[in-house]
């Protein structure tokens, strides 16, 4: 959690009052779960691997590992630009000073000593960012309940405690789109696979999913706050994402410095964590670690410079998630059917096509949605507009990237299947993907069961006891 849930979450609460804040704490904290489920799968299926895209090398091939390779890096870059926006807008508005000369720094820092460190110190500032984030949110909700003045007549006419078609749109919209975009974050990977075993993984999903929630539900409550104090007057030239800087800048000057403070520790412990997971995507995902460590630092050191002019330019953090969150929505569920023995025939083309297809369909529902206009049909690929529109735009983008892509998967299977059928026929030699391949139990000369299969390939997994065995690719 970064400084950039300052800005989110209290936006929501301007915007679709509790329902929304709710709605969007347990979005975010009950998918951290999935890990402890999907986790304990994909370490057994690729015990050597250390992110969901080695995984996918091994089950799809190398063409759809670098395919999720390259959208995994994107997204982190993504998000590498939303810390730097949150970070300028923190600095700019509690100091009123150019917020460019701490980004820099920030981003140098960071650099040098996850360069140095490696992962390893970005375990160790993740402890720091726990107490701190604790530290931070009791300082100011003490403040807050002290100084802040609750005009009660406001609590019914502002209408923030009552359920909208926003927030029941949020229903669906979040859980699906923060869901779908863990699975791409690289650092939540290294931190499932360096758990010790699947039981303690579980005690560490469900720790954090309680502590997360109640956390970015206070941040959140902070917009909802702002609006019954009238510190935020809802005017055109106010921006609904500065909300608890508009509520922290009424608060005393040493609560304004503590927040600067620990904000600032905040957002170098994520960017710290983005940097050390891309380098490890980099390697890994695009190079197969056959580039040196230093090389694979430089290029992430290279990748900073356009991530700080996007952040600085990007108007508004919660567009940069969802950006992020669409197309991840279109990618991730056609790559977890894999894990399902009953979908051993799905292979790289099928998820390539399939998530290609998911972010063709959202341009395609546009395109109806808008009445065949390109440019408003385009703009909702980004989603220019973001969440807080009077219509269904937004809700029917997050419904058509994954049921599209479901849709343009069985299409791809059923391409690949006729295909291959009628080639094998041409041939001579009728053959169906569908057809299992044929495996039978023999022993090695431990004396301990594998199962050999008739396919050339063969890869490595283990048993709950560490015992290694094959199985087929």
């Amino acid at each position: 959690m970064g400084c950039g849930i300052l800005l989110s979450y209290p936006q929501i609460g301007i915007v679709a009052g509790v329902q929304g804040v709710l709605v969007y704490s347990l979005s975010s904290a009950l998918p951290i779960l999935l890990f402890a489920y999907f986790g304990p799968k994909v370490r057994k299926s690729c015990p050597e691997g250390f992110v969901l895209t080695e995984w996918v090398f091994q089950r799809y091939g190398y063409i759809a590992g670098l395919y999720l390779g390259i959208l995994t890096i994107l997204t982190m870059f993504l998000y590498m630009a939303s810390e730097i926006t949150s970070i300028q807008s923190l600095v700019e508005l509690l100091t009123g000073m150019n917020g460019l000369p701490a980004v820099i720094v920030e981003c140098v820092v960071t650099t040098i000593y996850t360069t140095l460190g490696g992962f390893h110190t970005s375990f160790f500032t993740d402890n720091i960012q726990g107490i701190m984030m604790t530290a931070l949110l009791v300082v100011v909700s003490i403040a807050m309940g002290t100084e802040i003045h609750i005009d009660k007549s406001r609590i019914a006419e502002s209408g923030l405690t009552l359920s909208t078609r926003l927030g029941w749109q949020l229903f669906y919209i979040f859980p699906v789109a923060i869901a779908s975009n863990d699975f791409f974050l690289s650092g939540f990977w290294l931190r499932t696979f360096a758990s010790r075993n699947d039981k303690e993984l579980w005690i560490a999903c469900s720790i954090a999913t309680f502590i997360i929630f109640v956390y970015l539900t206070l941040v959140g409550f902070t917009g909802i706050i702002a609006d019954w104090s009238h510190v935020y007057t809802g005017a055109e030239d106010e921006d609904s994402s500065l909300a608890f800087f508009m509520v922290v800048n009424t608060l005393p000057g040493w609560v304004v410095g503590f927040v600067l403070v620990f904000g600032v520790a905040l957002s170098t412990a994520v960017l710290d964590s983005l940097q050390s997971a891309m380098v490890s995507s980099v390697s890994n995902d695009l190079f197969r670690n056959k580039l040196p460590d230093i090389w694979a630092r430089l290029l992430v050191v290279v990748v900073m410079v356009p991530a700080i002019v996007v952040g600085l330019k990007s108007p508004n953090v919660l567009s940069i998630f969802l950006i992020a969150d669409l197309i991840s929505a279109a990618v991730v569920p056609s790559i977890l059917l894999g894990l399902h023995p009953l979908f051993y025939f799905l292979n790289g083309f099928d998820i390539i096509a399939s998530g290609c297809g998911g972010v063709l369909t959202v341009f395609l529902f546009g395109l109806v949605y808008y009445d065949g206009d390109r440019t408003q049909a385009g703009a909702l690929l980004i989603l220019q507009e973001g969440l807080f529109n009077d219509d269904w735009s937004a809700f029917g983008a997050f419904v058509a990237a994954p049921v599209g892509a479901l849709l343009w998967l069985v299409g791809a299977v059923i391409v690949r299947w006729v295909s291959v059928l009628a080639y094998s026929t041409i041939k001579g030699n009728p053959r169906s993907i569908f057809t299992k391949p044929e495996e039978q139990v023999s022993t090695d000369p431990d004396g301990d069961s594998v199962i050999e299969s008739s396919r050339d390939a063969i890869e490595l997994a283990s048993d709950d006891d560490g015992k290694a065995f094959a199985i087929a690719a």
